[in-house]
């Protein structure tokens, strides 16, 4: 998603992973509180309550999430402008493994982003003037990232015991192969209409 970092652009995130994946993640962000709010209003069920019919005033509406969904924050402390303590927090689902809580991953897709592509860095003059040429930028650079460029952290030894490399998408099964430059331009990612 490319935007400010506010509760619409949360709410958008949110709602295209849900549609995006079949299953459910478990998320992991920093202690920002506007994806909590997203999950809630993605995931989440407004659960009513019977009227009692004892004098008072009755009990309001709840919204209740799915045991399903997993979310976790990691808070870290600052002091002087060093980490001076990391604070793994579950806020959403009982079993979390505390190991899948980090935003290192993260973090580190976001450098690769920022070192590969001018148009992102920080204090960059090779910035896009508009938010479309950035999109399509980016839409094409994560392409070839998940579908052409091999990944050294999925190297794999063939049969012939020969050491390998795979692709993010080939990994998650997306592709059997590693994809040329001219595969990836010619793929037709729309559906043609049937007459």
């Amino acid at each position: 998603m490319i935007g400010p970092r506010c509760q619409e652009m949360a709410d958008e995130l949110v709602k295209e992973a849900a549609r995006k994946l079949k299953n459910v993640p478990i998320f992991v962000t920093d202690g920002l509180n506007f994806y909590k709010i997203a999950i809630l209003k993605q995931y989440g069920k407004l659960e009513t309550y019977r009227r009692t019919g004892k004098p008072g005033r009755p009990r309001g509406p709840k919204v209740v999430i799915s045991e399903s969904v997993r979310y976790a924050q990691v808070i870290k402390k600052r002091s002087e402008g060093k980490i001076v303590k990391v604070i793994k927090k579950v806020i959403f689902g009982s079993e979390v493994d505390q190991r899948l809580i980090s935003t290192s991953y993260i973090e580190r897709q976001n450098l690769t982003l920022r070192q590969d592509n001018n148009r992102i860095s920080r204090k960059t003059i090779g910035f896009s003037k508009q938010k479309e040429c950035l999109k399509e930028s980016m839409t094409l650079y994560l392409a070839n990232f998940n579908f052409c460029r091999k990944h050294r952290g999925l190297e794999y030894e063939d049969e012939d015991g020969v050491r390998r490399y795979k692709c993010p998408a080939w990994a998650q099964g997306l592709t059997d192969h590693i994809w040329s430059l001219h595969e990836l331009l010619t793929f037709p990612y729309y559906k043609k209409a049937t007459n």
